[in-house]
This record gives C-alpha cells, structure tokens and sequence, in this order.
C-alpha cells in the first residue's frame, strides 16, 4: 500500500513525549478500531461515549502501524515497547499531524461551510472535480473538532484538489478549524436558522459563518450566496480579512455566477448559468431545486481552482443523491413499486421546506408520503418553526403525513384530518404503522435531525420493502 506518513515524518509533526520503540511507516488514519487496517495510524481519541484508549490493544491486534496515546496513560500501556507513540493530547496530535498534511500539498484547497448543503456540496464537487485531477474530500460529514484534522491527516501529498467540509454549533469553532484548513478558496452555501438554540440570534450565526474567511491564503477568495440577506455583510466580512477576490453565486442580478434558467423535473434537474464569462449548461442527475442552487456553488468553485467546467458539468449530470440527503430507493410493494427518499441525515426549517418541494416533483406518484421527526436545536422558536411546516406540506400536494417526537406535536396538531396518517412519541414506534399502510405508487419522503433518530425507518423499509 501507499505510504501516507513514513514513520520519521509522523513522529516529526505528532511530536510525541515518549516513543518507547520503533514504528511502522503509515498507510492510513483512524480514530475507530472497528476499521483499523494492517498500516493505519490508531488516534486514541476520548469521546462523548468512548475512550478510545480501551481499544488501542486491539488496534494492534488488527496491524496498527502505531498507536497514539496520552502521556498521562503511560503507566497503563507499560507492557507496550513498540508501535506507540504517547503525546500530551491525542487530539492535538491529530490536529499536528492534519497541519503538516495541509503544509505539505501544493495543490487547491476548498472549505465549504453553511447551514445547510454543506455535505451535498462537498460530495457534488468531489465528483465535478474527479475528471480534472486528484480529489480528496471528507467522508461523510466529517466536518467537526475531529472530523477536520482526520480529514487532513489523511491527505495525500499529492493532492490536486482537497474539499473540506467545516461545520459548527457555536461561535468560534470554524475559527479554530479553519486555521488548520487553510483554503484557497471558501464556500458558504447559505445562512438560516440552524443550530440557533445555540446563538442569540440569525445574526450571530452569519458572523460565525464568516469565520471562515479568516483561515484563507493569501491571495484566495471567497465564493457565498448572493440571495440571502447576508450577502453583503458576508463579502464585508472576507474584505476585512484582506480577501480582494469576491464572488456571489444565485439569481440576483449581478451574482458572479447567475442562474438564467432552471427546469425542475422529478428525477433532475436542467440549469442555463452564467458562469463568470462563460454559459455554461448542466443538466443534475438528482432532483430539487436546493440541490440546484447548491450546483451554482460547485461550477464556481470549479472554476475558481482552475478545474475543467465542461467535465464537472459531465460529472454532475451522473452524481446522484448522497446517503441521508435525498438517496432514492425502489421499494417493491404489492407486486409493483413505491419510491423511498432517504432524507434522514439532518433537518432545519430550511431543509425540510426543500426536502418536501422535491418531493412535490414527483408527479407519477399515487401518493406523495411524509415521515418528518424533530428538527433539534432551534430554542425558543421551535413551536412556530415546526408550525410553520404546514405551508410547504401543502404547497407540495403532500397526500399524507406521518409524524413522530414531542416537536412535531405542535404540527400534527394543526395538519388537516384528512392528510394524518400516524403520529408517535419516538421514530421507532411509527415504523410498524408506517410499515402496514405502505402501498404500490407511494412517493415516501422520511427526514429528520439527526438526533430524532429518522434513519432506523429508512432501514426498516429497505430491509422488509427492498426492491
């Protein structure tokens, strides 16, 4: 395999306090011992649940080049003479060692951010970037206090294009994480109300979005959303940090990037856009018009890092929706088919008003279905916010409802008879009634934050429905 970190350059950017032995060169990064392969690099990580420490044995059971451990544990792992490495935070190790990675790649580097469709950009634009060199992007949405650092510890050095996802609950995280990513260029796809039992208010969410201005290169630039209200604070916020290359992507007038024509369709989309000086035409091969837009952001960064636009656009055409965000499944039912839109991953008024315009579009269904749990996190206007989900429910000709968690209560209270299906307390106690009502020619559109636990109904229809 491919060395990622010879044993001499990783000891060199972790600085460990004590090295009882020799260890290996290192072919991979983990922070799972689940997934620890022949090679890989083990960070003992503490977390909310876990000590990763518990499992650094068995991390070399499974062929652990090294090990990463805390100092203060030392007197623990005594037996241990090689293949370890004992640091003064393990997590800071990690942060050394994505910080040597970033150092060590000539190639452009993007940070994306935003409330919402930061991971289905960043998969979007791994897959428009593919054809024009090598792409490294977070997995999932490694996009965290250890999500960033993994991802950059994992960069090869010959990286041509490196995508990174940065996200935040509170002020001052993209700040610090930001800092190690240190991009060409910066991306926010848009700003609403998400997270904001966190913040005082819309506004303070903005200036933590801007953060990420303040980690670009010089000479970088700054590419965000030119239709929401923040645009111009937002290209304030990039000039302060001495970013002179600004550019807005939307359908205002004057955007950088203009959308000038979109045709909605159930299974894509058909984008006329005005990219810098160029017309570009794209055709989506997954639906929605938030997805649409989120493409605007994708041939501008495109662009900007020098990749081939015509390809992307080729890319594109083919790249589907990701797992959780908008993934489609055939079900098979009664001898013929229903569709499962797997949008389980992540909600936010903002998302869910997207999730159900999408699911407006398919118009062969018999049925247009919605299975929507808690939106978390949205403080002293979570009642009016999980309400106000009654107007896009019926602009989309949503047919029937299904609801589950104490939020959603304030909704179900106020969908009309006719359109309720089900309503239950957790996720789990709506999957058996959801499961006896299914039928051939449903349309059913499932999403929900993360923490209402939307996605264990997602598996339970693929397990019993599955085409």
């Amino acid at each position: 395999m491919t060395v990622l970190w010879t044993s001499a350059e990783f000891v060199a950017a972790t600085t460990p306090v004590a090295q009882p032995g020799e260890i290996g060169d290192v072919t991979g990064i983990s922070i799972d011992s689940r997934t620890v392969g022949a090679g890989d690099a083990f960070f003992a990580i503490k977390g909310e649940r876990f000590d990763g420490h518990g499992f650094a044995r068995s991390a070399l059971d499974a062929g652990a080049a090294v090990v990463v451990l805390e100092d203060a544990q030392r007197q623990d792992f005594a037996d241990l003479s090689e293949r370890v490495v004992f640091v003064d935070d393990v997590l800071k190790a990690l942060e050394r060692l994505g910080v040597a990675a970033r150092a060590r790649v000539t190639g452009k580097v993007v940070a994306i951010t935003g409330s919402v469709g930061k991971t289905s950009t960043k998969d979007a634009l791994w897959a428009a970037l593919k054809p024009s060199g090598k792409v490294h992007a977070a997995v999932s949405s490694f996009n965290n206090h250890w999500g960033v650092p993994l991802t950059l510890a994992r960069m090869p050095r010959d990286t041509e294009f490196g995508i990174f996802e940065v996200g935040m609950n509170h002020p001052g995280e993209i700040r610090h994480l930001i800092a190690m990513v240190q991009p060409d260029l910066a991306v926010i796809t848009t700003i609403v109300a998400a997270h904001i039992g966190n913040f005082s208010g819309i506004e303070e969410i903005a200036a933590a979005k801007a953060e990420i201005f303040e980690g670009v290169v010089p000479g970088g630039a700054a590419l965000f959303n030119g239709d929401i209200a923040f645009a111009d604070f937002l290209e304030q916020s990039a000039r302060a940090q001495g970013i002179n290359r600004c550019y807005r992507f939307g359908s205002s007038e004057g955007a950088d990037v203009h959308l000038d024509a979109l045709t909605l369709e159930a299974d894509g989309s058909h984008l006329s856009v005005k990219l810098f000086d160029d017309v570009v035409r794209c055709t989506l091969g997954a639906p929605g018009e938030h997805l649409a837009h989120n493409a605007l952001a994708v041939l501008g960064a495109v662009a900007l890092v020098g990749g081939n636009v015509a390809a992307a656009c080729d890319a594109l055409a083919g790249h589907g929706a990701s797992k959780g965000r908008g993934q489609r499944h055939r079900l098979s039912v009664e001898g013929a088919e229903a569709l499962l839109i797997d949008e389980s991953y992540n909600a936010n008024p903002s998302s869910v008003s997207a999730a159900l315009a999408a699911l407006g579009l398919v118009k062969e269904a018999k049925r247009k279905v919605a299975v929507l749990g808690d939106m978390l996190e949205l403080g002293e206007d979570s009642q009016r916010l999980h309400e106000g989900l009654i107007d896009p429910l019926i602009a989309a000709g949503v047919d029937r409802v299904h609801l589950c968690g104490p939020e959603m209560l304030k909704l179900w209270e106020i969908v009309p008879i006719a359109l309720r299906g089900h309503y239950a307390k957790a996720s789990a106690d709506l999957i058996a009634p959801l499961k006896a009502e299914i039928r051939a020619g449903d349309a059913i559109m499932v999403k929900g934050s993360l923490g209402s636990r939307m996605a264990p109904i997602v598996a339970a229809l693929l397990d019993d429905f599955k085409n």
